[in-house]
Protein backbone atom coordinates (compact mmCIF):
# COMPACT_ATOMS: atom_id res chain seq x y z
CA UNK A 1 0.00 0.00 0.00
CA UNK A 2 2.74 2.45 0.99
CA UNK A 3 4.84 1.54 -2.06
CA UNK A 4 1.81 2.19 -4.28
CA UNK A 5 1.32 5.66 -2.79
CA UNK A 6 5.02 6.47 -3.24
CA UNK A 7 4.93 5.21 -6.81
CA UNK A 8 1.92 7.39 -7.68
CA UNK A 9 3.63 10.35 -5.97
CA UNK A 10 6.83 9.77 -7.93
CA UNK A 11 4.99 9.44 -11.24
CA UNK A 12 3.01 12.60 -10.63
CA UNK A 13 5.99 14.56 -9.36
CA UNK A 14 6.57 17.90 -11.07
CA UNK A 15 10.32 17.50 -11.57
CA UNK A 16 10.92 20.84 -13.43
CA UNK A 17 9.04 22.64 -10.68
CA UNK A 18 11.06 21.02 -7.93
CA UNK A 19 14.27 21.86 -9.86
CA UNK A 20 13.29 25.54 -9.98
CA UNK A 21 12.41 25.41 -6.27
CA UNK A 22 15.83 23.92 -5.42
CA UNK A 23 17.61 26.66 -7.40
CA UNK A 24 15.58 29.28 -5.51
CA UNK A 25 16.52 27.73 -2.14
CA UNK A 26 20.24 27.68 -3.07
CA UNK A 27 20.08 31.31 -4.21
CA UNK A 28 18.32 32.42 -1.02
CA UNK A 29 20.82 30.48 1.12
CA UNK A 30 23.66 32.23 -0.68
CA UNK A 31 21.94 35.57 -0.15
CA UNK A 32 21.61 34.80 3.58
CA UNK A 33 25.32 33.93 3.85
CA UNK A 34 26.26 37.13 1.98
CA UNK A 35 24.07 39.16 4.34
CA UNK A 36 25.74 37.58 7.39
CA UNK A 37 29.18 38.19 5.87
CA UNK A 38 28.21 41.81 5.17
CA UNK A 39 27.37 42.33 8.83
CA UNK A 40 30.68 40.82 9.94
CA UNK A 41 32.63 42.97 7.47
CA UNK A 42 30.86 46.10 8.70
CA UNK A 43 31.89 45.34 12.30
CA UNK A 44 35.55 45.02 11.27
CA UNK A 45 35.41 48.40 9.52
CA UNK A 46 35.65 47.10 5.94
CA UNK A 47 32.83 49.24 4.56
CA UNK A 48 33.51 48.56 0.87
CA UNK A 49 33.36 44.77 1.32
CA UNK A 50 30.28 45.04 3.53
CA UNK A 51 28.44 47.14 0.95
CA UNK A 52 29.39 44.82 -1.91
CA UNK A 53 28.20 41.76 0.03
CA UNK A 54 24.92 43.48 0.98
CA UNK A 55 24.24 44.48 -2.63
CA UNK A 56 24.98 40.95 -3.82
CA UNK A 57 22.59 39.48 -1.23
CA UNK A 58 19.90 41.97 -2.22
CA UNK A 59 20.42 41.17 -5.90
CA UNK A 60 20.08 37.43 -5.34
CA UNK A 61 16.89 37.91 -3.32
CA UNK A 62 15.46 40.23 -5.98
CA UNK A 63 16.34 37.77 -8.74
CA UNK A 64 14.46 35.01 -6.91
CA UNK A 65 11.45 37.29 -6.32
CA UNK A 66 11.23 38.50 -9.94
CA UNK A 67 12.03 35.31 -11.85
CA UNK A 68 11.64 32.19 -9.75
CA UNK A 69 8.58 33.04 -7.64
CA UNK A 70 6.26 33.75 -10.64
CA UNK A 71 7.33 30.46 -12.26
CA UNK A 72 6.54 28.52 -9.07
CA UNK A 73 3.23 30.36 -8.65
CA UNK A 74 2.13 29.36 -12.15
CA UNK A 75 3.02 25.72 -11.50
CA UNK A 76 1.30 25.54 -8.11
CA UNK A 77 -2.38 24.64 -7.69
CA UNK A 78 -4.04 27.12 -5.36
CA UNK A 79 -7.58 25.75 -5.70
CA UNK A 80 -7.89 25.39 -1.93
CA UNK A 81 -7.61 29.20 -1.66
CA UNK A 82 -10.22 29.95 -4.33
CA UNK A 83 -13.40 29.31 -2.35
CA UNK A 84 -15.06 31.38 0.34
CA UNK A 85 -15.41 30.11 3.90
CA UNK A 86 -17.68 31.61 6.52
CA UNK A 87 -16.64 31.45 10.16
CA UNK A 88 -18.65 31.25 13.36
CA UNK A 89 -17.08 31.41 16.80
CA UNK A 90 -17.94 28.44 19.00
CA UNK A 91 -18.23 28.32 22.78
CA UNK A 92 -14.80 26.69 22.98
CA UNK A 93 -13.43 29.46 20.77
CA UNK A 94 -14.78 32.12 23.13
CA UNK A 95 -12.99 30.45 26.04
CA UNK A 96 -9.80 30.25 23.95
CA UNK A 97 -9.96 33.94 23.01
CA UNK A 98 -10.55 34.79 26.66
CA UNK A 99 -7.35 32.92 27.54
CA UNK A 100 -5.45 34.82 24.81
CA UNK A 101 -6.69 38.13 26.21
CA UNK A 102 -5.53 37.21 29.73
CA UNK A 103 -2.09 36.12 28.51
CA UNK A 104 -1.78 39.29 26.41
CA UNK A 105 -2.51 41.55 29.38
CA UNK A 106 -0.09 39.61 31.59
CA UNK A 107 2.69 39.77 28.98
CA UNK A 108 2.26 43.50 28.45
CA UNK A 109 2.24 44.21 32.18
CA UNK A 110 5.22 42.05 33.12
CA UNK A 111 7.32 42.09 29.96
CA UNK A 112 8.05 38.40 30.53
CA UNK A 113 9.49 36.77 27.39
CA UNK A 114 7.99 33.40 28.31
CA UNK A 115 4.48 34.90 28.28
CA UNK A 116 5.14 36.42 24.86
CA UNK A 117 6.23 33.00 23.60
CA UNK A 118 3.04 31.44 25.01
CA UNK A 119 0.99 34.20 23.37
CA UNK A 120 2.71 33.52 20.05
CA UNK A 121 1.86 29.82 20.32
CA UNK A 122 -1.77 30.61 21.10
CA UNK A 123 -2.06 32.91 18.09
CA UNK A 124 -0.30 30.35 15.92
CA UNK A 125 -2.95 27.81 16.96
CA UNK A 126 -5.65 29.99 15.37
CA UNK A 127 -3.65 30.31 12.14
CA UNK A 128 -3.00 26.57 12.04
CA UNK A 129 -6.69 25.88 12.63
CA UNK A 130 -7.69 28.07 9.68
CA UNK A 131 -5.08 26.53 7.39
CA UNK A 132 -5.96 22.93 8.27
CA UNK A 133 -9.69 23.54 7.95
CA UNK A 134 -9.17 24.98 4.46
CA UNK A 135 -7.20 21.90 3.48
CA UNK A 136 -9.92 19.64 4.95
CA UNK A 137 -12.72 21.42 3.04
CA UNK A 138 -10.82 21.66 -0.26
CA UNK A 139 -11.05 19.08 -3.02
CA UNK A 140 -14.40 17.65 -1.86
CA UNK A 141 -17.16 17.06 -4.41
CA UNK A 142 -20.75 16.55 -3.30
CA UNK A 143 -23.51 14.41 -4.83
CA UNK A 144 -27.05 14.19 -3.49
CA UNK A 145 -29.19 11.46 -5.07
CA UNK A 146 -32.96 11.26 -4.50
CA UNK A 147 -35.47 8.53 -5.46
CA UNK A 148 -37.30 8.97 -8.76
CA UNK A 149 -40.78 8.91 -7.21
CA UNK A 150 -41.46 10.63 -3.87
CA UNK A 151 -44.81 10.70 -2.05
CA UNK A 152 -45.72 13.20 0.65
CA UNK A 153 -45.78 11.82 4.16
CA UNK A 154 -43.88 8.63 3.29
CA UNK A 155 -40.32 8.14 4.65
CA UNK A 156 -37.63 7.46 2.09
CA UNK A 157 -33.87 7.09 1.82
CA UNK A 158 -31.67 9.46 -0.17
CA UNK A 159 -27.95 9.06 -0.86
CA UNK A 160 -25.34 11.66 0.10
CA UNK A 161 -21.86 11.17 -1.31
CA UNK A 162 -18.67 13.13 -0.61
CA UNK A 163 -15.72 12.46 -2.92
CA UNK A 164 -12.27 13.55 -1.76
CA UNK A 165 -10.36 14.44 -4.93
CA UNK A 166 -7.13 15.27 -3.08
CA UNK A 167 -4.28 12.93 -4.06
CA UNK A 168 -2.57 12.58 -0.68
CA UNK A 169 -4.50 14.23 2.14
CA UNK A 170 -7.68 12.86 3.76
CA UNK A 171 -10.45 14.99 5.24
CA UNK A 172 -11.76 14.68 8.77
CA UNK A 173 -14.99 15.58 10.58
CA UNK A 174 -17.00 17.10 7.70
CA UNK A 175 -20.75 17.65 7.84
CA UNK A 176 -22.99 18.19 4.80
CA UNK A 177 -25.64 20.81 5.57
CA UNK A 178 -28.35 22.67 3.69
CA UNK A 179 -27.74 26.35 3.11
CA UNK A 180 -29.90 29.22 1.92
CA UNK A 181 -28.75 30.83 -1.31
CA UNK A 182 -29.82 34.27 -0.16
CA UNK A 183 -31.65 35.92 2.66
CA UNK A 184 -35.39 35.73 2.05
CA UNK A 185 -38.55 36.42 3.86
CA UNK A 186 -40.39 33.56 5.50
CA UNK A 187 -43.13 33.61 2.85
CA UNK A 188 -40.76 33.31 -0.12
CA UNK A 189 -38.30 30.80 1.31
CA UNK A 190 -38.18 27.66 -0.89
CA UNK A 191 -38.89 24.25 0.58
CA UNK A 192 -35.53 22.72 1.49
CA UNK A 193 -34.55 19.11 0.88
CA UNK A 194 -31.86 18.56 3.52
CA UNK A 195 -33.31 19.35 6.97
CA UNK A 196 -30.43 18.16 9.19
CA UNK A 197 -26.62 17.85 8.85
CA UNK A 198 -25.11 14.60 7.57
CA UNK A 199 -21.84 13.82 9.36
CA UNK A 200 -18.81 12.18 7.70
CA UNK A 201 -16.04 11.46 10.25
CA UNK A 202 -13.36 10.43 7.72
CA UNK A 203 -12.99 10.73 3.93
CA UNK A 204 -9.87 9.01 2.55
CA UNK A 205 -7.94 10.69 -0.25
CA UNK A 206 -9.06 9.78 -3.74
CA UNK A 207 -12.15 7.95 -2.46
CA UNK A 208 -15.86 8.56 -1.99
CA UNK A 209 -17.88 7.99 1.17
CA UNK A 210 -21.66 7.49 1.03
CA UNK A 211 -24.39 7.70 3.62
CA UNK A 212 -28.11 6.98 3.45
CA UNK A 213 -30.30 9.83 4.68
CA UNK A 214 -33.83 9.24 5.88
CA UNK A 215 -36.09 12.00 4.61
CA UNK A 216 -39.79 12.69 4.92
CA UNK A 217 -41.50 15.45 2.96
CA UNK A 218 -44.62 16.66 4.81
CA UNK A 219 -46.57 17.94 1.80
CA UNK A 220 -46.67 17.90 -1.97
CA UNK A 221 -44.83 20.39 -4.13
CA UNK A 222 -41.40 21.21 -5.51
CA UNK A 223 -38.53 21.13 -3.03
CA UNK A 224 -35.25 22.79 -4.01
CA UNK A 225 -31.87 22.83 -2.31
CA UNK A 226 -30.32 25.95 -3.79
CA UNK A 227 -27.07 25.68 -1.83
CA UNK A 228 -25.20 23.11 0.22
CA UNK A 229 -22.52 23.60 2.83
CA UNK A 230 -19.48 21.63 3.92
CA UNK A 231 -19.01 22.36 7.62
CA UNK A 232 -16.23 21.43 10.01
CA UNK A 233 -14.77 22.34 13.41
CA UNK A 234 -11.54 20.49 12.69
CA UNK A 235 -8.96 20.52 14.24
CA UNK A 236 -9.52 22.35 17.54
CA UNK A 237 -13.20 23.30 17.53
CA UNK A 238 -12.56 27.00 18.13
CA UNK A 239 -14.27 28.05 14.89
CA UNK A 240 -17.04 26.50 12.84
CA UNK A 241 -16.03 26.82 9.20
CA UNK A 242 -18.55 26.44 6.35
CA UNK A 243 -17.79 26.24 2.65
CA UNK A 244 -20.84 27.00 0.51
CA UNK A 245 -21.53 25.11 -2.71
CA UNK A 246 -24.16 25.90 -5.33
CA UNK A 247 -26.66 23.08 -5.77
CA UNK A 248 -29.29 22.20 -8.35
CA UNK A 249 -30.96 19.45 -6.32
CA UNK A 250 -34.74 19.36 -6.85
CA UNK A 251 -37.40 16.97 -5.62
CA UNK A 252 -40.93 16.76 -6.99
CA UNK A 253 -43.12 15.39 -4.21
CA UNK A 254 -46.40 13.75 -5.22
CA UNK A 255 -49.56 14.05 -3.11
CA UNK A 256 -50.18 11.20 -0.66
CA UNK A 257 -51.95 8.27 -2.30
CA UNK A 258 -52.93 6.43 0.86
CA UNK A 259 -56.69 5.97 1.36
CA UNK A 260 -58.35 8.57 3.60
CA UNK A 261 -61.71 8.53 5.39
CA UNK A 262 -63.24 10.48 2.53
CA UNK A 263 -61.84 7.95 0.06
CA UNK A 264 -63.41 5.03 1.95
CA UNK A 265 -66.74 6.89 2.01
CA UNK A 266 -67.00 7.48 -1.72
CA UNK A 267 -65.28 4.34 -3.09
CA UNK A 268 -68.33 2.02 -2.67
CA UNK A 269 -70.55 4.63 -4.29
CA UNK A 270 -68.09 5.14 -7.16
CA UNK A 271 -67.80 1.37 -7.71
CA UNK A 272 -71.58 0.96 -7.75
CA UNK A 273 -72.10 3.78 -10.21
CA UNK A 274 -69.31 2.45 -12.43
CA UNK A 275 -70.77 -1.07 -12.53
CA UNK A 276 -74.24 0.26 -13.29
CA UNK A 277 -72.88 2.41 -16.09
CA UNK A 278 -70.98 -0.47 -17.67
CA UNK A 279 -73.89 -2.91 -17.39
CA UNK A 280 -76.18 -0.39 -18.97
CA UNK A 281 -73.94 0.11 -22.01
CA UNK A 282 -75.47 -2.93 -23.80
CA UNK A 283 -72.28 -4.88 -24.55
CA UNK A 284 -72.64 -7.75 -27.03
CA UNK A 285 -72.75 -11.34 -25.82
CA UNK A 286 -69.33 -12.91 -26.23
CA UNK A 287 -69.75 -16.50 -24.97
CA UNK A 288 -71.58 -18.83 -22.60
CA UNK A 289 -69.31 -20.74 -20.25
CA UNK A 290 -69.44 -22.84 -17.08
CA UNK A 291 -70.26 -21.08 -13.84
CA UNK A 292 -67.37 -20.23 -11.50
CA UNK A 293 -67.61 -19.40 -7.81
CA UNK A 294 -66.52 -15.83 -8.47
CA UNK A 295 -69.32 -15.16 -11.00
CA UNK A 296 -72.35 -13.08 -10.10
CA UNK A 297 -75.72 -14.87 -10.02
CA UNK A 298 -77.25 -12.15 -12.19
CA UNK A 299 -75.20 -13.40 -15.17
CA UNK A 300 -76.49 -16.99 -14.98
CA UNK A 301 -78.15 -18.14 -18.22
CA UNK A 302 -80.96 -20.35 -16.90
CA UNK A 303 -82.04 -21.71 -20.30
CA UNK A 304 -78.52 -22.90 -21.14
CA UNK A 305 -78.18 -24.32 -17.61
CA UNK A 306 -81.42 -26.32 -18.02
CA UNK A 307 -80.24 -27.81 -21.33
CA UNK A 308 -76.82 -28.88 -20.04
CA UNK A 309 -77.72 -29.68 -16.45
CA UNK A 310 -74.85 -27.43 -15.26
CA UNK A 311 -74.88 -23.74 -14.33
CA UNK A 312 -73.90 -21.60 -17.31
CA UNK A 313 -73.13 -17.86 -17.28
CA UNK A 314 -73.20 -15.23 -20.01
CA UNK A 315 -69.85 -13.54 -20.74
CA UNK A 316 -69.88 -10.17 -22.44
CA UNK A 317 -67.22 -8.75 -24.72
CA UNK A 318 -66.23 -5.98 -22.31
CA UNK A 319 -67.51 -7.36 -19.06
CA UNK A 320 -64.35 -6.80 -16.99
CA UNK A 321 -63.09 -3.61 -18.61
CA UNK A 322 -63.01 -0.59 -16.31
CA UNK A 323 -62.78 2.71 -18.17
CA UNK A 324 -62.78 5.90 -16.14
CA UNK A 325 -62.29 9.59 -16.83
CA UNK A 326 -61.03 11.30 -13.68
CA UNK A 327 -61.43 15.09 -13.69
CA UNK A 328 -60.25 17.69 -11.18
CA UNK A 329 -61.90 21.10 -11.38
CA UNK A 330 -59.28 23.56 -10.03
CA UNK A 331 -61.48 26.65 -10.37
CA UNK A 332 -62.50 27.61 -6.86
CA UNK A 333 -64.12 30.60 -5.24
CA UNK A 334 -63.06 31.05 -1.62
CA UNK A 335 -66.29 32.93 -0.95
CA UNK A 336 -66.93 33.50 2.71
CA UNK A 337 -64.23 31.05 3.75
CA UNK A 338 -60.79 32.38 4.54
CA UNK A 339 -57.75 31.78 2.38
CA UNK A 340 -56.30 29.22 4.80
CA UNK A 341 -59.53 27.20 4.88
CA UNK A 342 -59.86 27.31 1.07
CA UNK A 343 -56.25 26.15 0.69
CA UNK A 344 -56.85 23.27 3.10
CA UNK A 345 -59.95 22.17 1.16
CA UNK A 346 -58.04 22.28 -2.08
CA UNK A 347 -55.24 20.13 -0.62
CA UNK A 348 -57.84 17.57 0.49
CA UNK A 349 -59.32 17.50 -3.01
CA UNK A 350 -55.87 16.99 -4.58
CA UNK A 351 -55.07 14.17 -2.13
CA UNK A 352 -58.44 12.52 -2.84
CA UNK A 353 -57.88 12.81 -6.59
CA UNK A 354 -54.42 11.26 -6.25
CA UNK A 355 -55.83 8.43 -4.14
CA UNK A 356 -58.51 7.67 -6.74
CA UNK A 357 -55.99 7.72 -9.59
CA UNK A 358 -53.72 5.35 -7.66
CA UNK A 359 -56.67 3.05 -6.90
CA UNK A 360 -57.53 2.71 -10.60
CA UNK A 361 -53.84 2.12 -11.30
CA UNK A 362 -53.78 -0.74 -8.80
CA UNK A 363 -56.83 -2.42 -10.36
CA UNK A 364 -55.38 -1.95 -13.88
CA UNK A 365 -58.14 0.26 -15.23
CA UNK A 366 -58.14 2.21 -18.46
CA UNK A 367 -57.84 5.80 -17.27
CA UNK A 368 -58.07 9.29 -18.66
CA UNK A 369 -57.39 12.44 -16.64
CA UNK A 370 -58.44 16.03 -17.28
CA UNK A 371 -57.94 19.31 -15.52
CA UNK A 372 -57.49 22.95 -16.49
CA UNK A 373 -54.71 23.10 -19.09
CA UNK A 374 -53.76 19.44 -18.68
CA UNK A 375 -55.08 16.18 -20.08
CA UNK A 376 -53.77 12.68 -20.62
CA UNK A 377 -54.69 10.26 -23.38
CA UNK A 378 -56.99 7.36 -22.59
CA UNK A 379 -54.61 4.52 -21.74
CA UNK A 380 -53.91 1.83 -19.16
CA UNK A 381 -53.49 3.59 -15.83
CA UNK A 382 -49.97 2.24 -15.37
CA UNK A 383 -48.80 4.20 -18.42
CA UNK A 384 -50.05 7.62 -17.29
CA UNK A 385 -50.24 7.44 -13.49
CA UNK A 386 -46.99 9.32 -12.89
CA UNK A 387 -47.91 12.00 -15.42
CA UNK A 388 -51.06 12.57 -13.38
CA UNK A 389 -49.16 12.64 -10.09
CA UNK A 390 -46.61 15.10 -11.48
CA UNK A 391 -49.43 17.44 -12.44
CA UNK A 392 -51.11 17.04 -9.04
CA UNK A 393 -47.79 17.79 -7.31
CA UNK A 394 -47.73 21.27 -8.89
CA UNK A 395 -51.40 22.16 -9.34
CA UNK A 396 -52.70 25.29 -7.63
CA UNK A 397 -56.28 26.60 -7.26
CA UNK A 398 -57.51 29.00 -9.94
CA UNK A 399 -60.08 31.78 -9.60
CA UNK A 400 -63.39 31.34 -11.46
CA UNK A 401 -63.38 32.54 -15.06
CA UNK A 402 -66.32 33.86 -17.06
CA UNK A 403 -67.52 32.00 -20.13
CA UNK A 404 -67.58 28.28 -20.72
CA UNK A 405 -66.85 26.38 -17.51
CA UNK A 406 -64.45 23.50 -17.13
CA UNK A 407 -67.35 21.08 -16.59
CA UNK A 408 -68.78 21.92 -20.02
CA UNK A 409 -65.63 20.54 -21.63
CA UNK A 410 -66.34 17.09 -20.18
CA UNK A 411 -69.64 16.63 -22.01
CA UNK A 412 -67.94 15.47 -25.21
CA UNK A 413 -66.71 12.26 -23.53
CA UNK A 414 -70.04 10.40 -23.49
CA UNK A 415 -68.58 6.89 -23.95
CA UNK A 416 -66.74 6.70 -20.63
CA UNK A 417 -67.72 6.92 -16.98
CA UNK A 418 -66.57 10.18 -15.37
CA UNK A 419 -65.59 10.94 -11.78
CA UNK A 420 -65.52 14.68 -11.28
CA UNK A 421 -64.11 16.48 -8.23
CA UNK A 422 -65.46 20.01 -8.10
CA UNK A 423 -66.46 22.85 -5.78
CA UNK A 424 -69.09 24.19 -8.15
CA UNK A 425 -72.66 24.32 -6.74
CA UNK A 426 -74.97 21.47 -7.70
CA UNK A 427 -77.25 23.73 -9.72
CA UNK A 428 -74.43 24.65 -12.10
CA UNK A 429 -73.72 21.08 -13.27
CA UNK A 430 -74.54 20.53 -16.99
CA UNK A 431 -77.50 18.18 -17.39
CA UNK A 432 -75.65 16.05 -19.96
CA UNK A 433 -73.11 14.96 -17.34
CA UNK A 434 -75.50 13.60 -14.72
CA UNK A 435 -76.22 10.30 -16.47
CA UNK A 436 -72.58 9.35 -17.05
CA UNK A 437 -70.75 10.92 -14.11
CA UNK A 438 -70.24 10.67 -10.40
CA UNK A 439 -69.65 14.04 -8.75
CA UNK A 440 -67.61 14.60 -5.60
CA UNK A 441 -68.61 18.00 -4.26
CA UNK A 442 -65.75 19.44 -2.24
CA UNK A 443 -67.32 21.54 0.47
Amino acid sequence: MRSGILERWWQGLDRPGWRVFAIAMVALAAALLLAIYSGAAAETGNVWLAGTSALAALGLAGWVALTVVPVLARRTSLGWLQFQISYRLTREGMVYLGGILIVTLAALNTGNNLLFMILSCLLAGILISGLLSRIVLSGIEVRLELPEHIFAGQPLFALAELHNAKEMLPSFSVALVGEEKSKRGAGTRPLAILPAPVYFPYIPHGQAVRQNIELKFPRRGVYRQEALGLRTKFPFGFLQKTRRLDSEAEALVYPPVGPTEEFYEILPLVSGELESFQRGRGHDLYAIRDYQTTDSARHVDWKASARTGLLQVREFAREDERRVLLALDPYQDAGAAGAAEAAERFERSVALCAGLAWHFHEITSVLEFRSAGFATPRAPAGEIIFDILQYLARVAPLPPQPGRSFLDTLADADDIFKIVLTRQPRGSIPTSLWSSSYFVFLT
